[in-house]
C-alpha cells in the first residue's frame, strides 16, 4: 500500500468514527493500528529514498564542482600554450612541424566608446541602443572617421 491509499484509509477510518459518534470499534481500532504501522513503515522507506537522493544529489554537486575545476586548469593551460606557440611564431615566424602549419592569422573587433554620441546612420534601435558595428567597421575600413570609434587589431593563434 502506498502512502496515498494509506491516508485515504485514514480518513475513511475517522470519517467512520465520525458517523459512529466517536465510538471506535475493535475492527476500527485494529484498523487504526495496521494503518498507524503501515505509515509508520512506509514513512521509513520514504525517509530513506529521500536521504539517499539528498546525498546522491550532494555527491553530483561535488563531482560537478571537481569537474569544473579540472576544466578551468585545463583552459588555463591550454591558454598558456597557445600564449607560448604564439611568442615563437612571433620570434622565428611562421614554422610547419610535419603536416601541421603554426601562424598568425590576424582578426580585429571593433570597439565603441560611445553608442550615444554615434551618427544615426550608425546605430541599430532594438530594446535598448547599440552601435550598428558591421557598418562601423565598414566605414573604418572606407577611412571615414567617427569620435570614439577605432579597430582593435589582435593576433590569434591558428594551426593548420
Amino acid at each position: 500500500m502506498n502512502l496515498y491509499e494509506i491516508t485515504s484509509e485514514q480518513k475513511a477510518l475517522i470519517n467512520k468514527i465520525e458517523l459512529l459518534e466517536g465510538e471506535i470499534t475493535e475492527e476500527i481500532e485494529n484498523a487504526l493500528i495496521i494503518n498507524e504501522n503501515q505509515l509508520q513503515s512506509k514513512s521509513i522507506a520514504y525517509l530513506s529514498v529521500i536521504k539517499n537522493k539528498e546525498n546522491f544529489n550532494s555527491l553530483v554537486d561535488e563531482e560537478i564542482k571537481r569537474l569544473q575545476a579540472i576544466k578551468k586548469t585545463n583552459t588555463n593551460l591550454v591558454n598558456r600554450l597557445k600564449d607560448n606557440l604564439l611568442n615563437a611564431i612571433n620570434l622565428f615566424g611562421d614554422f610547419q612541424v610535419g603536416t601541421n602549419k603554426f601562424g598568425i592569422r590576424k582578426s580585429s573587433t571593433l570597439e565603441v566608446e560611445d553608442t550615444n554620441s554615434l551618427p544615426e546612420k550608425y546605430k541599430v534601435i532594438k530594446v535598448s541602443e547599440t552601435a550598428d558595428k558591421m557598418a562601423l567597421k565598414s566605414a573604418l575600413k572606407n577611412g571615414e572617421e567617427i569620435k570614439g570609434v577605432y579597430l582593435q587589431e589582435h593576433k590569434n593563434l591558428k594551426i593548420n
